[in-house]
């Protein structure tokens, strides 16, 4: 299949804001995909190839200069290959090696196609084909129940398999696939809420747990052979040998568990997210020991429990997980999950999550079930830039570029603005048609993707948080940031400061 094929449709499902469009249009790419072509396919429409790292980078991507194809000719199984050989290149002269890999590729792709794929690699499409959206295209492409598909998804872990195994596998192949020790699942997922309160009212009686900021991980034991995975189910069981240590002493011969993991400092608190992260890369801090916390079990000595009730699987949990399970209480009392939220949040963390305890595991999915509660931060900072918008918002200026003030000058001039993220993340049609004509007023200078402007226009951002960050001066970037509206109320002398952003680091 050409990869022009997949860009046409991926355009066709950000230029409709129709669920049922999108499924559609999905679906007839699905069918009418090779075989080989599937599982890569499907990693390309999730911005998650099916290699993993790639080790590309934006800077990397930016640097490259390459005169595109003028007709598309590349196809999808070409593209799989490359990024085959980009995840392969390692060790001295792998720098090179990789943009050789990325020049020879960019031109061989038309500007279309490049702008596609390097949004892939980087894990910044925006075509709203989600995982759910894509479980059901697969299961009308190959006229399967959607329970099923999406019952194999959770239990292979893999879209890009379950797409193959429902499009070309033997009837009844789908219903085949079971929990196995060893392979990952999906995660569970949480909705969001204001309160803890409100949060109840969702889930009913319900186990008020500790939300910690730290990185999600999926246990497997089989004997001694442990496995660690990660949110997006990369194994890093070589990185983290305490956890694997602390899994081999635990009372079972064959076990899956979910949990979260992060470093703590000399006073018992949680460090900073970053420095837990910097566990799981390349150049790992070995020095910096993780703990391990335990909130869910899915599968203990032969018995699989995902279809079990919280409440049976939290039994199954307080045998097995011992000292290593998340703090919490099970409640149907508003005080009470109010009172642990305080606790949660006093100790450094980030809040709660309330589960409902009738409810099984629905690996995968963002329900009602769970609902994570955690305090939203608004600031009011400034728009240094905006890029211009791709496939339904093509023609608009979409990502904005925000500052906070700097009246000491402690990044940069006295009185000036640090950048400190991006995001276009609560931006209405409405408001993109506004930025759209009112930035040229207040525009520096351009380029082909970005408009600069003046530090002028204040906008309010709420963020759950900072995480420290070496691609902006301030050393900081923002977490989750989505706009909350404009402040013409505001001057740029009334944004907040990088300090008070900075004063939102822990340790």
């Amino acid at each position: 299949m050409l990869l022009s094929e997949l860009v046409a449709t991926t355009d066709a499902v950000a230029a409709t804001t129709s669920r049922l469009a999108k499924i559609d249009a999905i679906a007839g790419l699905l069918r009418a995909a090779g075989p080989g072509d599937l599982a890569p396919l499907v990693g390309l429409l999730l911005a998650a190839p099916r290699q993993g790292r790639l080790g590309v980078g934006w800077r990397g991507l930016a640097a490259l200069e390459i005169a595109h194809a003028e007709e598309p000719s590349l196809t999808i199984g070409e593209v799989d290959r490359a990024f085959d050989a980009l995840a392969a290149a390692a060790g001295p002269g792998s720098a090179s090696a990789r943009s050789d890999l990325l020049r020879g590729l960019a031109s061989r792709a038309t500007a279309a196609e490049w702008d596609f794929l390097a949004r892939s690699m980087l894990g910044e499409l925006r075509t709203g084909a989600l995982s759910g959206v894509l479980l059901d295209a697969i299961a009308r492409a190959a006229e399967q129940p959607l329970a099923v598909v999406r019952r194999a998804a959770m239990l292979s872990g893999d879209l890009g398999e379950t797409a193959l195994l429902a499009l070309t596998g033997e009837p009844g192949a789908l219903e085949e696939v079971g929990l196995r020790v060893g392979r990952p699942v999906l995660p569970m997922l949480a909705a969001t809420a204001a309160t803890p309160t409100e949060a109840l009212e969702t889930t009913g009686r319900a186990s008020v747990e500790y939300k910690l900021d730290g990185a999600r991980i999926q246990v497997h034991r089989r004997g001694d052979e442990v496995g660690i995975y990660t949110r997006s189910l990369a194994d890093v069981t070589h990185r983290l040998p305490e956890i694997v240590e602390i899994v081999r002493g635990l009372p079972a011969r064959d076990v899956i568990l979910d949990g979260e993991t992060l470093a703590l400092d000399e006073d018992g608190g949680p460090r900073p997210f970053q420095e837990t992260m910097s566990r799981f890369g390349a150049d790992a801090a070995r020095e910096l020991v993780l703990r391990p916390w335990f909130f869910d079990v899915l599968h203990v000595d032969g018995r699989d429990l995902i279809d079990e009730p919280l409440a049976v699987r939290q039994e199954v949990l307080a045998e097995v997980a011992g000292a290593w399970r998340m703090p919490g209480v099970v409640t149907d009392s508003a005080e009470e999950a109010e009172a642990l939220s305080r606790d949660a949040l006093a100790a450094g963390h980030e809040g709660v999550v309330v589960k409902a305890v009738d409810a099984p595991y629905a690996a995968g999915r963002r329900g009602a079930s769970w609902v994570k509660v955690k305090p939203v931060l608004t600031f009011d900072l400034v728009v240094l830039g905006a890029e211009w918008g791709s496939g339904r918002r093509r023609g608009w200026l979409s990502n904005l570029h925000l500052g906070a003030r700097d009246p000491e000058g402690e990044f940069g001039d006295p009185g000036g603005f640090v950048m400190v993220g991006k995001t276009f993340k609560g931006l209405t049609d409405a408001l993109l048609r506004w930025q759209t004509e009112e930035f040229p007023a207040h525009e520096l200078r351009r380029t082909a993707s970005t408009v600069f402007l003046r530090p002028e226009l204040v906008v309010e951002i709420a963020i759950d948080g900072v995480q420290r960050s070496p691609r902006y001066p301030g050393g900081i970037a923002l977490r989750f940031a989505r706009v909350k509206g404009y402040r013409p109320d505001k001057t740029a002398a009334e944004a907040d400061t990088i300090q008070t952003l900075r004063a939102l680091l822990r340790g």
